[in-house]
């Protein structure tokens, strides 16, 4: 019996996994869109938030990207709460579906999906395929589940135990725990369902079980959540909130609603008996879970500013001098590596995080050096050790998804975005180890730059950063308009190089006072701008189609 339950859970465990990966597969990438889109009020926010959550299997990936779109200042911590909400509803179609009994063509499934998955050479068919499989998978272990447990019926202590979990604070509890534990409240919600079809619950304890899954569940919001940025936090504490709200009103009121499902739902008068309550209770447990959230919705949709308040003063921000001293990622979530495509979205959006310091550090480079401020100088070259730090973080990320099950087009693009993030990585090894350099000669030795002379690197300086922006931009938004920016500067580039070049040599010609020191100093920056230039616009070209890169 024993080995039927572990085997039947695992079955049915890999099943739902199985079938998240494949559903994720063909939608994720236009789940996010809608996501993106869709959210503009709190109501659009609740109706998107299920219909992503039911559409990709997975209420933590939709708070995931929830997450990332207010990071980005796509979206405010109190229209995350709507989706939030709806994302719950979204995840009882699971419990809806696991209701229906069709255990008999569990094996069918499975066979037809393995067929898919194994012998079509259409991506879209093999994920189709994966999803019918895991469905399968789903609904055989169910059946090896309910099998096992059939010998409990007359096994009195395991009676006496159902017994207890009549008591609705038990029954919450023990299901908050389990959930909490298996981090899964769709394989606690069917294990309810299970035993249910075998007459082992009623619909009142089955109702309080699902109540504690659902508090269950935030287990798995809040784990993700440490280590993360702020917002990542609160969006697992309005999760925390909203579950905990929402059964502390439903708990005293468990009668009246197994009361309104058993008179919604479909009944068999021609049975009796625990045969009966085996046939009725499963669909009524399904129907309560998902009439619990949908009310839950519906009462609070009117206090998200509430739940965002509140989430902001139990979670505050960290004091800027904490905030300065800790350089993370702030995109890369491990819970989004199960959907390859929003992963490498979450890459991008990381791009532009560490594209900013080098950003920064650019705008401050020629400054410190024309003025000669030494601090500065040393601020500049603080800042290069961040953006190691992150390129190393963006670098292992990638090297995880690179593992995972990739398309040819997600393998092309982690390949490119890799390129990417190592050449603007060199742009500021470029400012530290060579422009910081120059600018600490140019100190040391005294050397004075005319002004003419500073108004030609002024400007080559301005051309450069400008590629340098619109570069981080072309593939943070795998935008090819801001990638033909950069390379369309090219012959600008060349001929204010040649101009600074040509300056430099006339003043040398002049035979100037120290115009040796100045003159290698002054070349070696503009050197330096043209490598940075060149770094700039390889990173476009990871953007670029093949054509535009070909005439490039």
């Amino acid at each position: 019996m024993g080995m039927g339950l572990f085997g039947g859970l695992a079955l049915f465990l890999f099943g739902m996994d199985q079938m998240a990966d494949a559903l994720k597969a063909v939608a994720g990438e236009r789940m996010k869109d809608i996501l993106a889109r869709l959210t503009t009020n709190r109501f659009m926010g609740a109706l998107t938030g299920a219909f992503v959550t039911a559409v990709i299997n997975s209420s933590s990936v939709t708070t995931v990207l929830v997450v990332g779109f207010i990071s980005a200042g796509l979206m405010s911590l109190a229209q995350s709460v709507g989706v939030i909400m709806g994302a719950n509803i979204g995840s009882t179609v699971t419990a809806q579906l696991i209701a229906f009994k069709v255990t008999k063509a569990a094996l069918l499934m499975i066979g037809i999906g393995f067929t898919m998955l194994f012998a079509s050479k259409r991506e879209r068919i093999r994920h189709y395929g994966g999803m019918l499989m895991g469905l399968g998978m789903v609904f055989f272990g169910m059946g090896v589940m309910s099998d096992a447990m059939a010998p409990l019926r007359s096994y009195q202590p395991f009676l006496d135990l159902m017994q207890t979990m009549q008591n609705p604070l038990i029954g919450i509890l023990v299901a908050a725990a389990f959930t909490g534990l298996i981090q899964s409240s769709a394989a606690t919600t069917g294990i309810v369902i299970v035993m249910a079809s075998q007459g082992f619950v009623n619909l009142p304890t089955g109702i309080a079980l699902a109540f504690g899954a659902n508090i269950g569940t935030c287990v798995t919001a809040l784990l993700a959540a440490i280590g993360k940025p702020r917002e990542a936090v609160r969006a697992a504490v309005v999760h925390i909130l909203f579950n905990v709200a929402g059964v502390l009103v439903w708990v005293g009121l468990i009668g009246q609603l197994a009361e309104f499902v058993t008179w919604i739902s479909p009944q068999y008068p021609e049975l009796a008996g625990t045969e009966r309550i085996a046939a009725e209770t499963p669909r009524q447990i399904a129907n309560a879970h998902t009439l619990f959230n949908v009310a839950n919705t519906i009462l609070f949709i009117g206090l998200t500013g509430q739940f965002a308040r509140l989430a902001e003063w139990l979670v505050p921000d960290k004091p800027l001098e904490e905030e300065a001293l800790v350089v993370r990622a702030k995109y890369l979530d491990e819970e989004l590596l199960s959907t390859p495509s929003l992963a490498l979205d979450r890459v991008r959006l990381e791009v532009l995080h560490m594209g900013e310091r080098v950003q920064d550090m650019m705008r401050r480079i020629m400054p410190a050096i024309l003025s000669g401020n030494r601090e500065t100088l040393h601020d500049i070259e603080r800042m290069d050790d961040d953006v190691d730090t992150l390129h190393a973080q963006i670098i292992t990320y990638l090297g995880k998804i690179s593992r995972l099950s990739l398309t040819e087009n997600q393998t092309a693009e982690m390949i490119r975005l890799m390129e990417a993030v190592n050449d603007l990585e060199n742009i500021g090894d470029v400012i530290e180890t060579n422009l910081i350099v120059l600018g600490n000669e140019r100190i040391d030795q005294g050397v004075s730059i005319s002004q003419p002379t500073r108004e030609i690197l002024n400007n080559f300086h301005v051309a450069v950063n400008q590629a340098v922006e619109a570069a981080v931009l072309a593939v943070a938004q795998k935008s090819e308009l801001a990638a033909r920016t950069v390379t369309s500067k090219k012959q600008e580039i060349t001929r204010i190089a040649d101009s600074a070049a040509a300056h430099q040599a006339q003043r040398l010609v002049a035979e100037e006072p120290n115009r040796i020191p100045a003159y290698t100093i002054e070349i070696d920056i503009i050197e330096k701008l043209k490598r940075i230039y060149y770094f700039a616009k390889r990173m476009a070209k990871t953007v670029e189609s093949d054509d535009a890169t070909e005439a490039s």
